[in-house]
């Protein structure tokens, strides 16, 4: 069993797939945190990590920079390897009153991009989390002792540049993070009946100019994903 993107075989990716979008935050968050991971797919060097985290069975896949190549990987992990929630681990940039190095929880994904419409005849998609995955991860940050907050997100087609005032649209109604993917991983996973949920670490604050370290950005990401995974282990 194959894809034109995934080369893994039938039964070798779990019903949970933690998704950041470089194969190599992939490989890292394999390498540290699940019990004998081992690599499932690398075609387009897109690195797939199948291990056990608490017993359970959990892959670790890269989705690439975007609503477009998230949407390519995520799809083909649901409709072909049976893949029933989705947990975006990454990273976003913060306006308002938020810090660097903060955990947002995408409660919605405000978007851009034409993606959701599209495929909701052409009218506004409300992209929603999973409530069970978003209440669960409340939870769990409670457990760890990780201090998160529910929030909005927008997911931009655009690194650079980008709409004129869009910032300020987004301060005015209370988005606190930025980034490209969350929007589309939402309406994708609504409309394909699975769960979904974006996990991201504040790397850059857009107000402040602020930015992390390397290692700050690691750090964040390994507190990222041990929250992802203490939900995955959850009821």
């Amino acid at each position: 069993m194959t894809t034109p993107h995934i080369e893994a075989a039938a039964g070798a990716i779990a019903d949970t797939v933690l998704l950041p979008g470089d194969p190599l935050r992939a490989r890292f968050i394999a390498q540290e945190f699940l019990d004998a991971p081992v690599q499932v797919t690398a075609r387009r060097n897109m690195l797939g990590f199948t291990g056990r985290w608490q017993g359970h069975a959990i892959t670790v896949m890269g989705g690439g920079m975007g609503i477009a190549s998230t949407a390519v990987y995520s799809t083909e992990l649901v409709r072909v390897y049976g893949a029933r929630r989705l947990i975006r681990v990454g990273t976003c940039g913060g306006l308002g009153e938020i810090a660097l190095g903060d955990i947002l929880l995408a409660q919605s994904g405000s978007t851009d991009s034409r993606f959701n419409r599209m495929q909701f005849g052409d009218h506004d998609l409300a992209a929603c989390a999973d409530f069970a995955l978003l209440r669960g991860a409340v939870d769990a940050a409670v457990a760890l002792g990780v201090d998160a907050r529910v929030a909005h997100v927008f997911s931009t087609d655009c690194f650079y540049d980008g709409a004129p005032g869009l910032h300020d649209h987004l301060r005015r109604h209370h988005i606190r993070g930025i980034e490209m993917e969350t929007a589309g991983l939402y309406g994708l996973a609504m409309r394909e009946g699975v769960q979904a949920l974006s996990i991201l670490a504040v790397s850059d604050h857009l107000d402040r100019h602020e930015k992390m370290s390397a290692a700050e950005r690691e750090r964040g990401l390994s507190r990222v994903a041990r929250l992802a995974l203490t939900v995955c282990a959850g009821p």
